[in-house]
């Protein structure tokens, strides 16, 4: 192969990802403007933008200001996260299934606050931070249990699949024994839902994504690196332990933000991924694209819980309908190949 051939390969690459990036862009921002001008009242792009500038417009100022807004910017900012966290323990672990949601830390973070609400009968700000603690706690608890020399893709996922199993089971015990009222405020834990979103629950996040995102994109070269193997990300330099430590704590601090503002919104963070990579192609990273696709998803989900059928669904609904068929495809295309999870 010569220089000419591989300057010209490096350039169609370089070329897909830019136009995927923009078009991802245009996307995410084109379905926001939707989920704020869009609903029963429909506001025409200049009335959102005075809203947003602070000025006091007829029925837009709370329809659009204290309503829409909220909500989807918390939309964008989880499927940020939501993305960019599982498609750092896919890469990290070179396996598709090891996303959050999968492996048992959204269960955790669902668990924690089931508990919190039911048995200790916490507050709202309260529940939130002791769904991020247990959240990181499972986590770190599946990363020693699964290390062993080093830690491997395959067996981090059946303990955290093991996890997730053991941790839905407590938490079903808790539903068993919640008043109405407190089932009501758990199932928004359960399933995942931007009603009544506000200011309150959006900051958080937001400061997260700030915080951990970069400590992410940073660690951008040696996630890439990680995914030739061990052996060869050691020889190339990369300090395994200390690169991994902070890919999860970084992955799993944006998912435990995300999932104590909105719940576990379901497969987000295991669809962004894969969905990133067929779009954007190989020989790059994948965190941008995963973070914008899992944005797309989750305000496009949302829209279509609200407005797309004659009653609303939770977005933890529709994703659901869309992710669980993928999953069962994955699973049938690895058993079909004589693979390994």
């Amino acid at each position: 192969m010569t220089v000419e051939a591989v300057t010209r390969g490096r350039a169609r690459r370089a070329l897909r990802r830019r136009t995927v990036l923009t078009v991802l862009g245009v996307l995410v921002v084109s379905m926001y403007a939707v989920n704020l001008m869009v609903g029963k009242t429909f506001y025409p792009p200049d009335d959102i933008i005075r809203v947003i500038l602070g000025e006091r417009v007829p029925g837009a100022t709370f329809t659009v200001g204290t309503l829409r807004l909220p909500r989807a910017t918390l939309a964008l900012l989880a499927g940020l996260c939501f993305g960019l966290g599982g498609v750092t323990f896919q890469s990290m672990l070179r396996n598709p299934l090891a996303s959050p949601d999968i492996i048992g830390i959204s269960s955790g973070a669902s668990a924690a606050a089931a508990f919190a609400i039911v048995t200790l009968q916490l507050g709202e700000t309260a529940t939130s931070t002791f769904a991020i603690v247990a959240a990181l706690g499972v986590a770190m608890a599946i990363y020693l249990l699964s290390f062993r020399d080093g830690v491997a893709g395959t067996r981090l996922v059946l303990i955290g699949i093991g996890m997730a199993a053991m941790l839905e089971s407590a938490t079903s015990y808790v539903l068993s024994t919640a008043s109405q009222w407190d089932l009501q405020e758990v199932l928004r834990w359960l399933t995942g839902s931007l009603n009544g979103s506000t200011w309150g629950e959006t900051v958080p996040v937001a400061v997260a994504l700030l915080v951990l995102g970069p400590v992410l994109l940073g660690q951008g070269r040696n996630l890439f690196t990680l995914q030739l193997g061990d052996d060869m990300a050691a020889a190339l330099g990369v300090r395994l332990e200390l690169t991994r430590i902070l890919l999860i704590i970084g992955a799993v601090g944006l998912i435990a933000f995300a999932t104590a503002a909105c719940g576990p919104i379901a497969f987000v963070a295991f669809l962004a991924g894969p969905i990133a990579a067929r779009i954007a192609g190989p020989g790059a990273s994948l965190l941008v694209p995963s973070a914008l696709v899992g944005a797309l998803l989750v305000l496009t989900a949302d829209f279509l819980g609200q407005y797309a059928f004659s009653i609303r669904y939770p977005v933890g609904v529709v994703t659901g309908v869309l992710g669980a068929p993928y999953l069962i495809y994955l699973l049938i295309r690895t058993n079909r190949a004589g693979g390994s999870l």
